[in-house]
């Protein structure tokens, strides 16, 4: 049987192997590199999981290359963006010797918008950054990409930033008198003319429902959509497919039109309707901050009269503004920008809190039809939703419109062998699925352990029994730990714990940046980082620095969200079981995603400590375990410390 030219140039006497130094053939990536390219050829859909150390970034890579395709792909970070193009794909391309055009393209938010720069010069209120707006101004003449990330640090911490980019809602789009020159305009256009584009997740769900303002969409012209990191794609879709307005939303469009107005000098009534808008929206941030914990139903947090009144405030405010500006949609392109934001948020306002409530629904507290609308207390101000309690009909619609190869990727998509959960989340039922174990000899390399004697997860000092539990396999490890929990009152209480007992230098996230976090840790060697959800995902520390994961138990979603209800009640609906449904199969997902920061390498060697005892104790538990890669097990802390010790004397 003849080897696929995209698996054969994977082998051991390959194309990459012969022009990239230390390249390793590894079986699994050439079989995912031949599922790949069969899938190009056919022009259908792939769910392929690929397990730690596969290499699957280069088993997509060199089919999508070979073929003459023009292929999108998608990334989870802008980060992994960074490190596709700027490394992986130059590597790849270079070696196959494909004169591939490529191009990367990010979202608005990391591009100068050259219109709102002139208008931040202008600003009374922004001469506190007069000096920065100046470095600025000198970069943007010379710069080619217009990405902000060639400034350095400004880019991502500077308060000038926001003033000096556009978003979906501030861009003027082809009415802009800067559009010619456009750095965002440019980037797609560049995009639209490549064989292979590199973008993140958010642009491609954005692509898909951007409107057509001047910039045009990536995915029309495609003939395949390469995901990695594909396991976020239900909740971004989630996000994605419903509708959001927030109350900065409302006061940033009532600021502009205020601008607008005063700078015509002939509309004192638009001036005073943007004035009684912010007016009504900041009394109804009043009621979020005082009356909202994190999310809830809609229908509870107005069940409050005065509540209600506000929000009914804000709506009459809104829709008189809109209408007022209407008008002046002629006058200029400030106006023009104006008039779409007023019409776009005042139908989303009208959609999430006055919908029809079918009796059906108004049961389950939801909203109407097969949405849940609800609310979100932010640290200034909040947001109104209405969100999708099924994203399949959404994603199949996007798959509809742009057909061709689809391929999903990830280390993490199946509970065990099952794909079911998956493929329902987004109506993939005429996908094929590929399974590959990662190539890693972890039964070599790690043990699990799962210390006897721990409460269960719902008792009031847990958190203290676990942080007592890993102390003293910490203390014979010597540091080199991830501590992962599952909810930021348990960090807490850990992270103070460990403190008070460990000579190891204790990094706690929320205490500096993730990146400046994981920099410390790793130049330490012997550090201890308690995280949560940030650390389970997308960290690879290689080597001896980390050696030790620890999960301080099994991350089932936190019960009270009302997206997360919406969808089990809709499932008790039509007959489920929720728990093996939705709560086992994410919940196992989710706890190999922090299982996959241990071994990183063929070289790497640690311990897993897994302290929630309803692995031993539940019928379920079985299930778990089974999905994770086979590694001995240990139950005794003495087994535990002595693994520890022996890693470190290999050392």
């Amino acid at each position: 049987m003849s080897v696929r030219p995209d698996a054969e140039a994977l082998g051991a006497d390959g194309t990459l192997a012969h022009a990239i130094d230390g390249f390793a053939p590894r079986v699994a990536q050439q079989a995912m590199a031949a599922a790949v390219g069969e899938t190009l050829e056919r022009g259908d859909t792939l769910i392929v999981e690929a397990g730690t150390g596969t290499g699957k970034t280069y088993a997509y890579l060199v089919p999508a290359l070979l073929s003459g395709l023009r292929i999108v792909i998608s990334t989870g970070t802008r980060t992994l963006q960074d490190q596709l193009f700027h490394r992986d794909l130059p590597r790849v391309r270079d070696a196959l010797g494909v004169p591939a055009r490529v191009a990367l393209l990010k979202g608005r938010a990391n591009y100068l918008c050259l219109y709102r720069m002139k208008r931040a010069g202008q600003h009374p209120g922004l001469r506190w950054a007069a000096a920065t707006l100046r470095q600025v101004e000198n970069w943007a003449r010379g710069t080619e990409s217009g990405e902000l990330s060639e400034l350095g640090e400004f880019a991502s911490g500077d308060a000038l930033t926001r003033q000096i980019t556009s978003t979906a809602d501030n861009c003027l789009g082809v009415r802009c008198s800067d559009f010619d020159r456009c750095f965002v305009a440019a980037a797609r256009r560049r995009a639209q003319a490549a064989d292979l584009v590199v973008i993140n997740h958010h642009l491609l769900f954005a692509d898909f429902l951007l409107k057509d303002n001047g910039f045009g969409q990536i995915l029309a012209g495609s003939d395949a959509v390469v995901i990695d990191e594909a396991h976020q794609l239900p909740n971004l879709a989630s996000q994605f497919f419903g509708r959001r307005v927030s109350t900065g939303q409302l006061h940033e469009l009532a600021r502009d039109i205020q601008l607008e107005a005063r700078n015509c000098g002939d509309l004192p009534a638009l001036v005073e309707g943007a004035q009684q808008l912010s007016a009504d929206v900041s009394r109804l941030e009043l009621h979020l901050q005082a009356g909202a914990r994190g999310r809830q139903l809609l229908d509870q947090f107005r069940a409050h009269a005065e509540v209600h009144n506000a929000l009914d405030d804000v709506a009459q405010s809104l829709h008189a503004l809109d209408q007022a500006v209407r008008p002046l949609e002629e006058r200029n392109a400030e106006f023009a920008g104006c008039v779409e934001r007023s019409a776009a948020l005042n139908d989303g306002w009208r959609h999430i809190v006055d919908p029809p409530l079918p009796a059906a629904d108004a049961a389950d507290g939801g909203g109407a039809g097969d949405e849940v609308r609800w609310v979100e207390a932010l640290q200034r101000g909040g947001s109104f939703n209405a969100t999708p309690i099924e994203v399949a009909p959404g994603f199949q619609r996007m798959r509809s419109l742009y057909p061709g190869a689809w391929i999903m990727t990830s280390a993490t998509l199946a509970a065990g062998d099952d794909f079911g959960h998956y493929v329902r989340e987004l109506g993939l039922d005429d996908a094929r699925t590929e399974r590959l174990d990662s190539p890693f000899d972890f039964a070599r390399q790690a043990r699990l352990y799962l210390p006897r004697g721990l409460p269960a997860p719902n008792a009031p000092a847990y958190a203290e029994a676990v942080a007592a539990a890993a102390i003293p396999v910490i203390e014979a490890s010597g540091g080199g730990a991830f501590v992962l929990c599952t909810s930021h009152r348990a960090l807490r209480i850990i992270a103070e714990v460990l403190r008070r007992s460990l000579s190891q230098q204790v990094l706690v996230q929320g205490e500096d940046g993730r990146s400046a976090l994981l920099d410390r840790f790793t130049e330490d060697g012997n550090a201890v980082l308690v995280g949560t959800s940030s650390f389970w995902e997308g960290v690879d520390v290689r080597g001896q620095a980390l050696r030790l994961v620890i999960i301080d138990r099994l991350p089932f979603a936190a019960p009270g969200d009302p997206v997360y209800e919406a969808k089990l009640a809709a499932i008790r609906r039509r007959g489920g079981t929720p728990f093996t449904e939705l709560q086992l199969p994410e919940a196992i997902v989710t706890l190999r995603q922090g299982v996959g920061r241990l071994i990183r390498d063929p070289a790497d060697q640690g311990l897993l400590m897994l302290c929630d005892p309803r692995l031993t104790t539940m019928s379920y538990g079985r299930r778990v375990l089974q999905s994770l890669p086979a590694m001995p097990r240990l139950r005794e802390l003495d087994e535990a410390c002595d693994w520890m010790q022996t890693i470190g004397a290999r050392a």
